[in-house]
C-alpha cells in the first residue's frame, strides 16, 4: 500500500516504519521535505554512519532503482564550513558544500553541481541532517532535502516527488539502522 501525506505533521507508515514527515513549500520555486526517525544509538554513532550515505550497500527498493540514481562513493573531506566533496553515482555526480558543521549535531549542505540526471526533473539544491539526543542512548535524526522542481501541473507533480523523497530518506536511515544494529 503507498500512502502519501502532503499535510504537515501526518504520519507514514513505508516499509513498516513510522516517520512523520511535512512538505513545506516556500513563497520561491524552492521545496522542502522532511522526514524525522529515531535511532536505538547515540549520536556519535549514528554522525559517523550519516555523514558518509553515499557509502550504504544495501540494495534500494525497485522504485527507488527505477526513480534515482545509484550512489557508489564520496571523494573529498567534510569536517568543516567549506568543504567539498563530489558524490559520484552510477550515471553523473553532485558536488556538495559544507554550510553548516557542528559534528554529532548538525550537518548541512548547499548542492554547487549537480551532473546527474533525476527522472523526475528535479534540481537538488541542499539539505541537512539534524540529530538530537534523546534519554536512552537513542537519537532523532531530521533529514531535510531542498529542491526546485519545473514540473507541471504541481498539484500532480509535487506529491510525487514528496514521496519519492521521503521514500529515499528512509531508506537511507534504515539502512544506516541496519547497519549500527549489525556492529
Amino acid at each position: 500500500m503507498l500512502l502519501l501525506c502532503i499535510n504537515q505533521g501526518d504520519t507514514v507508515n513505508i516499509n513498516k516504519t513510522k516517520s512523520t514527515c511535512n512538505m513545506i513549500q516556500k513563497l520561491s520555486p524552492e521545496y522542502s521535505v522532511l522526514t524525522k526517525f529515531v535511532f536505538n544509538s547515540p549520536p556519535e554513532n549514528v554522525w559517523n554512519e550519516l555523514v558518509f550515505y553515499e557509502n550504504i550497500k544495501q540494495k534500494k527498493p525497485l522504485l527507488l532503482r527505477l526513480l534515482l540514481p545509484i550512489p557508489m562513493r564520496n571523494i573529498g573531506d567534510i569536517s568543516k564550513v567549506g568543504d567539498e566533496t563530489i558524490c559520484l553515482y552510477y550515471g553523473g555526480h553532485i558536488r556538495k558544500r559544507i554550510t553548516q558543521i557542528v559534528k554529532n549535531e548538525i550537518y548541512q549542505f548547499e548542492i554547487k553541481e549537480q551532473e546527474l540526471s533525476l527522472k523526475l526533473g528535479i534540481k537538488l539544491l541542499g539539505g541537512h541532517y539534524k540529530l538530537q539526543g534523546l534519554p536512552g542512548s537513542r537519537t532523532e535524526v531530521t533529514a531535510v532535502t531542498n529542491y526546485d522542481s519545473g514540473m507541471l501541473p504541481r498539484w500532480i507533480w509535487r506529491p510525487v516527488e514528496f514521496f519519492v523523497c521521503h521514500w529515499f530518506h528512509n531508506y537511507l536511515l534504515n539502512s544506516i539502522k541496519e547497519k549500527l544494529q549489525s556492529r
